[in-house]
């Protein structure tokens, strides 16, 4: 189970379906900024909460003076359940959300391809009183997941030659929301070789 430092905290919370298991960063030297919950691909694909463009989103909102909580979805991991179609999987984020918000901070949400899709959709869940402040969407999952229209300030990073999601699909769920995508030239899905570039795209981006 992978840290960011060593002083990330390994918890378990009571999940809709199972225990939920999670890891909470906070930065060590900063007045905290908020709180973002970080959803990972989709599980019957290996994905999991230790995914590396998990964690390079992770290391960003570290950065920008976040707590950050990184779970694992029902049936990955220690994460009690099994798969559901991304349907109880929403759920899980919800539950999740609940027990790591802290009103007195803002709330972000972010994802990774499925978890794109489980972010977007869990924040369309939330109250209008407790709505999330941004989310950030990593190549979001538009063509095999019914992704929900999400707020104009949301941040949406695609990789210009990405062969799990074609940045097509997300160019065309985009569009109709006048929603502006960040192409990054040359990446796929996975952004091998350019995380750096991503975690600078978040970091340089957020607090516009």
């Amino acid at each position: 189970m992978a840290g960011l430092n060593p002083q990330s905290q390994l918890l378990t919370i009571a999940g809709p379906a199972g225990p939920l298991e999670l890891v909470i960063d906070a930065p060590q030297d900063a007045a905290l900024r908020g709180v973002v919950v970080v959803c990972h691909p989709h599980p019957l694909h290996g994905g999991t909460m230790d995914n590396k463009v998990v964690q390079t989103l992770a290391r960003a909102f570290l950065q920008l003076g976040y707590r950050v909580a990184r779970f694992n979805f029902r049936g990955v991991g220690a994460s009690g359940g099994q798969y559901d179609e991304g349907r109880g999987e929403v759920d899980d984020a919800l539950a999740v959300v609940a027990a790591v918000r802290d009103p007195a901070l803002p709330l972000a949400l972010a994802g990774f391809s499925f978890g794109a899709y489980v972010a977007a959709a869990a924040a369309a869940r939330l109250p209008a009183d407790q709505a999330a402040e941004r989310l950030a969407l990593v190549g979001p999952a538009t063509s095999r997941f019914p992704v929900p229209p999400v707020p104009a300030d949301t941040l949406v990073i695609h990789g210009e030659t990405d062969d799990v999601v074609p940045l097509q699909a997300t160019l065309d769920w985009a569009r109709p929301q006048v929603l502006p995508v960040v192409v990054v030239p040359g990446v796929g899905h996975f952004f091998h070789g350019q995380l750096s570039v991503l975690k600078s795209l978040v970091t340089g981006a957020w607090h516009r």
